[in-house]
């Protein structure tokens, strides 16, 4: 009878609260957050920085440019030095990197030395990012799959608010998101040395020419090839819509807040509905396809503020569609780690990322709309690249992913 009832009294337990979480695990979730703001955080300062320090619109670019170009080299030496000294000193190396990095483009005089400190804060940012997730998975409570969800919640949050605080602060000056961020990270990193425990380095070390090897599988370099097109797409719109769009950095702080939002409820709520309805390739080319006649109709309408407005807080919908299932794919496309593929992947889709703010601005100074033109074909070539490769993808629906995979988070991490 006793053990009857403690039977039953256990099964009728409730689980414990996401929020009881340990210090520590608030502490990188915190950090986090900060973290994920930094590639949005400059949008709205990219028009006034320009004006200030008489640059063109592909020279500010180069603020995208040098950030993505550090951050997906960055990514193939990540698991190399992590697993050489461990989670919690290549957190705070990260964390350093960016306050050092972030606080001298703040205090920057031309627009060469913020586009070097950018690249500086790429780094600390790739060393950051891809040692979070594990560093949370440590240290929470509730298992593997609770520790995902406050990982991706503050990848969430990161992309959503890092816009609206960068026109926030940028309304006062576009030197305060630089120094307002430095500030946090300081704060971030003094919580880590105090709150994050110490963790045993990794048995197993990493080898850097491993993920250039996984590159010989199709399925896995036909999935880079597309985020690389698409990724071009992505970052036209990130980095060149800011100026043909001219308002104040309020406005577009706000702007690419919804943006940020539409992107984080898409990937996190749409996505996977979505995935299983009509499954992980259609529904890839549909979102691609999609976004590819978003950056048209803002090709066709740039003189139209509300038009290019409609279609950046679009654009959210159809990129958190679209990065949920290729990072999948990505996961199960080639027989190798997923580590491994992830830094494949992550490597060659920021070199598109890194190549399309510079290119746009350059394509903008002669003609307003054919930056989002090229976009929008490069885009709609990564729907051709990925049909092609349909067959060597086949397998990816035959089965059930399970929720909150470790990798996937990451790579959705390094992807946004």
């Amino acid at each position: 009878m006793s053990n009857t009832t403690a039977t039953s009294t256990h099964q009728n337990e409730a689980p414990p609260s996401l929020l009881k979480q340990p210090k520590a695990v608030w502490a990188v979730a915190f950090a986090s957050v900060i973290a994920f703001m930094g590639i949005g955080l400059v949008d709205p300062i990219l028009k006034p920085i320009g004006e200030q320090l008489d640059a063109t619109p592909s020279q500010v670019s180069l603020l995208f440019t040098s950030y993505m170009l550090v951050t997906g080299v960055a990514m193939l030496i990540t698991g190399v030095v992590s697993s050489r000294i461990g989670a919690k000193k290549t957190l705070l190396a990260g964390l350093a990197i960016i306050i050092v990095f972030a606080s001298l483009a703040g205090a920057s005089s031309t627009i060469g030395q913020i586009v070097g400190f950018r690249a500086g804060w790429g780094l600390g940012n790739a060393l950051f990012i891809a040692t979070a997730l594990a560093a949370i998975v440590g240290a929470a409570s509730g298992g593997v799959a609770r520790a995902i969800i406050l990982y991706e919640a503050a990848l969430g949050i990161g992309i959503a608010v890092g816009p609206l605080v960068g026109g926030v602060l940028g309304d006062i000056s576009w030197r305060a998101p630089f120094f307002g961020v430095a500030a946090l990270m300081a704060v971030a990193f003094i919580l880590i040395v105090v709150m994050l425990p110490s963790a045993p380095k990794p048995e197993h070390h990493t080898s850097i020419a491993a993920p250039f090897q996984a590159l010989r599988h199709r399925g896995l370099l036909t999935v880079a090839i597309t985020a690389l097109l698409y990724n071009y797409g992505f970052f036209t719109l990130l980095a060149y819509t800011p100026f043909p769009l001219d308002m104040g950095a309020y406005p577009i702080g706000f702007i690419f807040f919804g943006w940020g939002l539409m992107l984080a409820i898409s990937s996190v709520f749409l996505a996977p509905r979505l995935q299983r309805r009509f499954g992980t390739l259609p529904m890839m080319m549909l979102a691609l396809t999609l976004f590819a006649l978003d950056l048209g109709m803002m090709a066709l309408f740039t003189e139209n503020k509300i038009v290019l407005i409609v279609g950046v807080v679009l654009a959210g919908l159809f990129l958190g569609v679209n990065n949920t299932l290729i990072t999948e794919t990505v996961m199960i496309s080639a027989p190798v780690e997923r580590s491994t593929a992830s830094a494949a992947y992550s490597f060659v889709r920021f070199v598109g990322g890194a190549a399309a703010p510079w290119v746009a601005g350059k394509l903008g100074e002669s003609n307003v709309h054919m930056p989002f033109w090229v976009g929008a074909v490069l885009t709609l070539a990564a729907v051709f690249v990925l049909s092609s490769g349909r067959k060597v993808l086949a397998h990816v629906d035959d089965h059930d992913p399970a929720p909150h995979s470790v990798d996937e988070a990451l790579a959705v991490t390094v992807g946004d």
